[in-house]
């Protein structure tokens, strides 16, 4: 099937309190690796792209890696843009075939977030792209967004509820505790902010930085409201790893399939991990 905006799994994730996973592709072998977990999960999945990974792959891979996996796979992907950082930036993508953009105007006062937004919603629901927005900032270091964790501030509920009534953005992700990156100790999840802004609008929650959160956590952001949840960490962890293993084993090894097979197994096994821990196997 073609690449499908999020709106496509949207309804069915809030209604039945499940979360679809935005799995980062950084090369084919993150791509492969994480349509195949899809496939044996029978799970939606978002294959997530932020601005450094596109400019490394190349837009127009980027788009026809995605768009091959999703023919294939016989499970909705989307193919989403993650923290654009510009109107420009969302529109180039939209136009090469992204099926949702994530605007990320975070940095920008609350005023004109607002007004940013909107003009990308409008843009983007024109031509059938889901949006994703977000409020607060979320801190940690992931590609080209690197926020200080004493910079971040967490999303005020009353803004969000009327960010959302304002620009209807599909999913709104909100600052609640979690950063980008791996956690040096457990993470402090505002389950408070994500429960109010949840029950005062109609779009799901994201949760950014859900590499190393705890299950337990995990199953209690969803059950408060959110719907989508962001992994890129972990599966970068358990790829380098791998390859790390392989070559200290075989020092002498040239073949990059030797080690990229490994690898991309160990992605597929984290990937299918967080489909059943966000509890969207068996939804496609």
């Amino acid at each position: 099937m073609p690449l499908v905006p999020m709106t496509a799994f949207l309804e069915d994730a809030k209604k039945n309190k499940y979360a679809v996973g935005q799995f980062n592709i950084n090369n084919l072998e993150f791509v492969q690796a994480i349509t195949q977990a899809a496939i044996e999960e029978k799970s939606p999945v978002i294959f997530g792209v932020s601005e450094g990974a596109m400019r490394y792959m190349g837009l127009e891979y980027t788009v026809a890696m995605a768009k091959a996996a999703s023919e294939m796979a016989g499970v909705p992907i989307a193919l989403h843009l993650d923290h654009g950082s510009s109107f420009e930036v969302v529109m180039k993508c939209i136009r090469a075939g992204f099926s949702s953009v994530m605007f990320d105007g975070s940095h920008h006062s609350f005023e004109d977030n607002i007004r940013l937004t909107k003009q990308v919603v409008e843009a983007a629901h024109a031509v059938g792209v889901s949006v994703e927005g977000e409020l607060g900032t979320i801190g940690g270091v992931e590609d080209d967004v690197n926020v200080d964790e004493d910079a971040a501030t967490l999303a005020k509920p009353a803004e969000a509820i009327r960010f959302w009534e304002e620009t209807k953005v599909d999913y709104l992700a909100i600052a609640v505790g979690t950063a980008h990156g791996m956690y040096k100790g457990e993470p402090k999840i505002h389950f408070d902010i994500i429960e109010e802004v949840a029950k005062n609008i109609g779009a799901p929650i994201v949760l950014h930085g859900g590499s190393g959160v705890p299950d337990e956590a995990i199953k209690k952001a969803i059950s408060c409201g959110v719907g989508k949840i962001n992994v890129n960490t972990e599966n970068q962890v358990a790829c380098t790893a791998v390859i790390r293993e392989v070559l200290a084993a075989k020092p002498n090894e040239i073949d990059p399939r030797k080690y990229l097979t490994p690898a991309r197994d160990a992605i597929k096994e984290v990937v299918k991990g967080k489909i059943r821990l966000f509890g969207s196997n068996n939804r496609a």
